[in-house]
């Protein structure tokens, strides 16, 4: 979190890019690591394990961050220096080669990164016997404490690794930060001996091709008359019934006289039953996976636009000048206090007044954290409106280059960094819990996957918009709301268009989970019945 905040500072500082450029690195970059773990993800399933491919990608995201260290701290990787005040006319912007340098350096770490967040989790939940009562109950608290050390680790990274950047130069904070992960690997290896493994199931997401596969094949197949000639393979342990959803899938599982014929099912034409309904079940988890998307559109703010607003206002702290990045110390304040309060206090009340012992459900969490992602882009519009009317009224007293700091507290922006701090606490857990435990057993981590996606199509989505409000809004001449420097731009505009989107998407998670409702009641008038 540490390099991903200081990003779009040295972009715009350093290289001398345009602001919204910088910023669609920024969620670039955020959006691709996140969609790395779908790689850590398929080889640790189909090769490597997720103990092995935790100790190989950290290997990667070290030298990721030294190649950082070497691309920031050359000089010939970067052009040379100006005056800020300078910026939107003088200054030299960095050519393709630095940047290539740069970026071909970032998305090394970001592999690296990719494949840590694959498999972290997952080993964390294979410590657990589900069939154990005691370590069950111990697995309620897992989530919640996990993400708890992670904001922990990030508060370190916007904090004292974002002041050695701006303080000491990047090379060193980036140098820091591979000594950092050549330690903790050295502490996750000491632990090897006392690790559970589990055996690899395969490739999630090559079973699920395999499905789509055989059932595409036989897309003009008939449908039996009984189900006696459906396959399923019931010497293992467990198998799911057919249900009627998703029929077109069933398909894959149709018996055929091509099929009789081999000694060995091909998987790839013919798929159990069991194996079928797992799909379904994946399928059925779209819907929530795609209400939760933009929330992340919102998060990647928080380490793009709001980190160039504050590096535009006054950050001091008495004597002491906070750097800009650090400002998301703030996001990562509102995560931890959220999730001691719940914890602490909330979690003891359930236990003592509600039926529910575990708390809320994981689509409660879910659609909390949905609702504080509406209040965070409504508070960054009023903010940005009260500071684009500070730098006019300036503007008008005086013929100061509007690219100069205002006097105005960056203080101001703490609502929308706590507000998605508080919702970040509650959807990421809520999702987390909800993808895993709603996937198929022999299907968790592509449930993890599913998840770690949306993060990252968050970012990317983050990115189109930006390009598409450039585009319209600059239509026919016209300034566009995202100009080359940020007191020129109208970003409360942007921030409003959010708030508007993040609404609907609400809106659209409400109609999902009304819609999931009444599939469990009609079931439940079935079973009656």
């Amino acid at each position: 979190m540490g390099i991903v905040v200081n990003i779009v500072t040295y972009v715009v500082g350093t290289m001398h890019l345009p602001s919204a450029t910088a910023s669609n690195v920024a969620t670039n970059f955020g959006g691709s690591s996140y969609l790395f773990c779908l790689l850590g993800g398929i080889l640790a399933d189909t090769f490597f394990g997720r103990y092995w491919t935790i100790v190989i990608f950290a290997i990667v995201n070290a030298l990721g961050t030294c190649m950082l260290a070497i691309s920031t701290g050359l000089p010939q990787l970067r052009p040379p220096p100006c005056i800020a005040s300078a910026l939107s006319n003088k200054c030299e912007e960095a050519n393709d080669f630095q940047m290539g340098v740069f970026n071909l350096a970032l998305y090394v770490y970001g592999i690296g990164l990719g494949g840590i967040k694959s498999s972290i989790s997952g080993l964390g939940t294979d410590q657990f016997d589900q069939k154990d009562d005691k370590e069950k109950a111990h697995m309620v608290y897992f989530f919640g404490r996990f993400y708890l050390i992670i904001s922990f680790g990030t508060l370190l990274g916007v904090t004292v690794l974002v002041w050695i950047q701006d303080q000491k130069g990047r090379s060193w904070g980036y140098g820091i930060s591979s000594v950092a992960m050549i330690l903790a690997l050295a502490v996750f290896l000491s632990g090897t001996k006392r690790y559970r493994y589990k055996k690899r199931a395969g490739s999630p997401i090559l079973q699920i091709l395999q499905v789509l596969v055989a059932a595409s094949k036989k897309r003009n197949v008939p449908f039996p008359s009984t189900v006696s000639f459906l396959h399923e393979d019931y010497t293992q342990e467990t198998t799911i019934s057919r249900t009627e959803k998703y029929s077109c899938l069933d398909k894959a599982s149709i018996i055929t006289e091509e099929d009789m014929k081999r000694a060995t099912p091909n998987p790839w034409r013919l798929c159990t039953v069991t194996r079928v309904e797992e799909v379904k079940m994946m399928v059925g988890l779209i819907p929530i996976w795609a209400s939760t998307i933009m929330f992340w559109t919102v998060y990647a703010q928080m380490g793009s636009f709001s980190v160039q607003q504050a590096s535009a206002m006054d950050r001091h702290l008495g004597n002491f000048m906070i750097p800009p990045g650090s400002y998301n110390v703030f996001l990562i304040g509102g995560i931890m206090i959220t999730l001691v309060i719940y914890d602490r206090i909330f979690m003891p009340l359930f236990k003592k007044y509600s039926k529910r012992k575990q708390g809320l459900t994981s689509l409660q969490k879910i659609g909390i954290g949905l609702f504080f992602s509406i209040l965070a882009m409504g508070a960054a519009a009023i903010v940005e409106t009260r500071r684009l009317s500070t730098i006019n009224a300036k503007a008008k007293s005086s013929e100061t280059n509007t690219s100069a700091t205002l006097p105005m507290s960056a203080f101001f922006l703490l609502p929308q960094f706590i507000f998605v701090g508080i919702g970040n606490a509650f959807i990421y857990a809520g999702q987390l819990d909800f993808f895993i435990t709603q996937s198929p057993k022999g299907m968790k981590a592509i449930g993890t996957g599913l998840f770690l996606t949306t993060i990252s199509l968050g970012f990317f989505v983050s990115s189109a918009l930006v390009t598409i409000v450039k585009k319209v809004t600059g239509r026919n001449g016209r300034q566009n709301w995202l100009a080359r420097g940020i007191n020129d731009s109208r970003l409360d505009y942007f921030y409003w268009v959010l708030a508007v989107l993040s609404l609907v998407n609400l809106g659209f998670f409400l109609y999902v989970l009304s819609s999931i409702s009444q599939i469990i009641q009609v079931k439940m008038q079935k079973i009656g019945n």
